[in-house]
């Protein structure tokens, strides 16, 4: 049962759906090549069919691999492109008629039950910035001056008579590569050529920009075990973990169990917090008992605050500020020492727990015996609330 809920998972869609991705690209690069052995239905395709889906295939399968990265973040949009995409490779692993592609076509069918299944865990909205509008708006009107430029300027080119033509030296132009194959014969064409080249180089490297500083920020944030600005303002309604103990790894996991429940961790301890930015947990290194690091994890829009370290004086500091900083979130902690559950409780803690006491009480109940009752019993004087 474990492994049935473990392969039926966010995982299992994720794995699948990179599969596709490359299996598609490989497939797609060996009709491209020529390199295939026909299958049952070859007769029944033109060549021509085959061959051009070998190209489609293959851009196919790096827009997979877009959808890929969109759903390991948990974003909606990847989820709808794959859904798009999943029935696209199966179709054109059909189309293709080759034994190679017999394995794209069952993954693609695979993968669309382990999507549809987990369609509600992928609810993170991405909405692009205002940059990246701008970028994209940019990109789009440079290579649409040139393709429409040089197509109403045809006759002053050699080799531009389709709007096709138009497209491919205008992107062939941008990209600064220059095959020769198209040229502009008239002064008027040469200067249309040199602005269209300013304008899309331009739009080119804006996008670029764009597109490769969140990676960089990614790669120094990974470096420093720290989270980006961008990762910060999307935490509302998290969990904040203060502090690194013997018991933060057991919460992350209950954490990480639960569908859509997203938290982040506040810690000083540099080694423990590069170890859980390379699993993608999003953790920024600072003293959890600082004013600046919770605003900037935003604790005013937490849900809850745990906080289970090692050291009860920190974790009442911890207390202390996140309890200042929202009067109203619920803020649960364990205090190694039983007699400091009443200070923590009295730094602003709604519940407190003490593990050793917690421990005690169910290795003597299990030992004995003890019914569902008396474990219940064991819990309650375990907890503390602070009710009175």
């Amino acid at each position: 049962m474990e492994r049935s809920r473990e392969w039926v998972s966010v995982r299992a869609s994720v794995f699948l759906t990179f599969g596709v991705a490359l299996l598609s690209i490989v497939v797609g690069l060996l009709h491209i090549s020529g390199f295939s052995v026909q299958g049952p239905l070859s007769p029944y395709i033109p060549d021509i069919v085959r061959r051009t889906v070998g190209f489609t295939g293959t851009i196919t399968g790096f827009a997979m691999l877009g959808s890929g990265f969109a759903l390991r973040r948990g974003y909606r949009v990847g989820w709808h492109s794959t859904a798009i995409l999943l029935p696209l490779t199966a179709i054109q692993g059909l189309l293709q008629v080759s034994v190679f592609s017999l394995p794209l076509v069952v993954f693609s069918l695979v993968s669309v039950p382990a999507l549809v299944i987990n369609r509600k865990r992928f609810d993170r909205e991405f909405t692009p910035s205002p940059t990246q509008l701008a970028a994209a708006a940019s990109l789009a009107a440079a290579i649409s001056y040139g393709t429409v430029g040089s197509y109403a300027l045809r006759d002053e080119f050699g080799g531009v008579d389709t709007i096709v033509d138009a497209f491919y030296f205008t992107v062939v132009t941008a990209s600064t590569v220059g095959y020769g194959d198209v040229t502009p014969d008239t002064g008027i064409a040469k200067l249309f050529v040199l602005s269209a080249l300013v304008m899309n180089v331009a739009a080119f490297a804006v996008a670029l920009g764009v597109l490769l500083t969140p990676a960089i920020e990614a790669q120094l944030s990974k470096a420093l075990g720290k989270m980006t600005e961008k990762q910060f303002d999307l935490l509302d309604g998290h969990v904040l973990v203060l502090g690194y103990g013997d018991l933060t790894e057991p919460i992350l996991e209950e954490l990480a169990e639960r569908d859509g429940v997203e938290y982040a961790v506040v810690t000083t301890d540099e080694t423990a917090a590069r170890r859980l930015d390379e699993r993608s947990i999003p953790v920024l290194t600072a003293d959890p008992s600082d004013v600046e690091p919770l605003h900037r994890a935003h604790v005013e829009d937490a849900r809850a605050v745990v906080v289970a370290t090692n050291d009860d004086a920190r974790d009442a500091l911890a207390i202390l500020t996140a309890r200042q900083l929202n009067s109203d979130v619920r803020i649960v902690a364990a205090a190694t020492q039983r007699e400091n559950i009443d200070k923590l409780r009295r730094a602003g803690a709604d519940q407190v727990i003490s593990p050793t006491t917690l421990g005690g009480h169910i290795l003597i109940d299990c030992a004995f015996g003890t019914d569902d009752d008396g474990m219940e019993g064991a819990l309650d004087d375990a907890f503390d609330s602070g009710d009175e």
